[in-house]
């Protein structure tokens, strides 16, 4: 699975959003790969699967050194095609002039994180089938490989690799399983259920069609979530007739499904509606303190007089920090009549802020990412502050128009 994050949040100095615990491996293509916690529980499943079950029935004289090291092998190299499907997204999304920032592995896959949507049909086609053809492409050639000058025959293929597998050498044996894996990912992955890659090449047609790509969004995400209802039926059917593991995986991979199709569509609607409203149009002018003035007159003078739960801390108009109601209650009351907001406040190198010229669509990205609300700043001047309420109030004051006429003939024209 490799849904496709647009834009990503991680600019965010307070962290990555949704994948605020991962951690980075390194760079490969000038693109940054990062790991996410959630990748160790998988790793470890398909390891004790292989250990455990696969290879001591299809080799039961091979010593557990050979085992495990083939099926830790194997596991490394399944990941390793994961992300190379991955990065074959990200590739061809910079042929197409799109702004790769990472790639994250996690529980489900893969996450390309890209900081623009595709601009046309043709490229969003482009972006979402390299990757399933990358992964058949792997697939195909770690099959052929493993079956090399042996006597496997084609039909084997088909009707089952067990009884052949037990004459296989390690490195054959962990081919040959590699590659059937990475045909059902490449299989899997074209299921037309928005925002696996299938879906997105179903958006894209939608999107040619209509010449709404928000439209096609929302018909491509209902799909999807249809497509992960199923999966969700088909785990607990599993599940009642036995076959539990499959069954919790298949529940596991429907709600994320369902999840991320719903999100994908609402990032979509808020990045059409808000693409050409600025954060000066959305920002309020809000109540300011001193660094110096004293907790207790904050709570008194601030806090209980109005329902601002933020404030600005400013010297000569200059943002220094932002003080939170969250900031009092950290402290105990007694201390408040001689603790100063300055000793208690975020300091301003640690807050995310934003600027007045920026698109509403990515202050809404940031919003998402740091789950609070951020002050405007323009040249080190406090201007405004934003938060995800000031958002939602432009999108039901200011409606989108039902259909983009210039988009259709931009997306008519690949």
């Amino acid at each position: 699975m490799s849904p496709t994050m647009t834009p990503s949040a991680s600019e965010s100095r307070t962290g990555r959003g949704a994948f605020a615990r991962a951690i980075r491996l390194g760079r490969i293509l000038g693109i940054e790969i990062f790991v996410h916690w959630s990748l160790v529980f998988i790793f470890v499943l398909v390891l004790l699967n292989l250990g455990l079950s696969l290879l001591p029935s299809w080799h039961p004289d091979w010593g557990s050194i050979v085992t495990w090291t083939t099926a830790s092998g194997a596991a490394l190299l399944f990941f390793a095609s994961v992300l190379a499907h991955e990065l074959s997204h990200s590739v061809v999304a910079r042929t197409e002039g799109i702004r790769v920032e990472g790639i994250t592995l996690f529980l489900f896959g893969g996450v390309s994180q890209m900081k623009d949507e595709p601009p046309t049909p043709r490229a969003e086609f482009l972006m979402a089938v390299v990757g399933p053809l990358t992964s058949l492409g792997i697939g195909v050639v770690a099959t052929l490989a493993g079956a090399w000058g042996t006597a496997l025959e084609p039909n084997d293929l088909m009707s089952g690799i067990s009884e052949a597998l037990r004459t296989m050498s390690p490195i054959r044996t962990l081919l040959l399983w590699l590659g059937p894996i990475n045909v059902l990912l490449g299989l899997f992955n074209l299921i037309p259920g928005f925002p696996l890659d299938g879906g997105r090449v179903f958006r894209s047609a939608l999107w040619w069609i209509t010449g709404d790509v928000v439209k096609a969004t929302r018909w491509a995400a209902g799909f999807g979530q249809l497509v992960g209802w199923l999966l969700v039926f088909t785990g607990f059917m599993n599940l009642f007739g036995g076959v539990s593991a499959q069954g919790l995986w298949l529940i596991l991979i429907g709600w994320f499904l369902i999840n991320a199709a719903g999100m994908s569509y609402q990032h979509m609607f808020l990045n059409q509606t808000l693409r050409h409203v600025r954060v000066s149009d959305i920002m309020r002018n809000v109540r300011s303190v001193e660094p110096d003035l004293i907790v207790q007159s904050f709570v008194d003078d601030f806090l209980m007089q109005t329902d601002q739960t933020a404030y600005p801390v400013l010297v000569n108009g200059a943002l220094t920090g932002v003080v939170r109601l969250r900031d009092v209650q950290k402290i105990p009351r007694e201390k408040w009549p001689w603790t100063r907001v300055a000793d208690i406040m975020t300091p301003a190198e640690e807050l995310t802020t934003l600027d007045s010229t920026m698109t509403a669509s990515r202050a809404a990205e940031l919003l998402s990412a740091v789950g609070t609300e951020l002050p405007v700043v323009e040249r080190s001047e406090f201007v405004g502050m934003v938060e995800q309420q000031d958002v939602l109030r432009w999108i039901t004051l200011h409606p989108p128009p039902s259909r983009d006429d210039g988009g259709k003939a931009q997306a008519r024209n690949p």
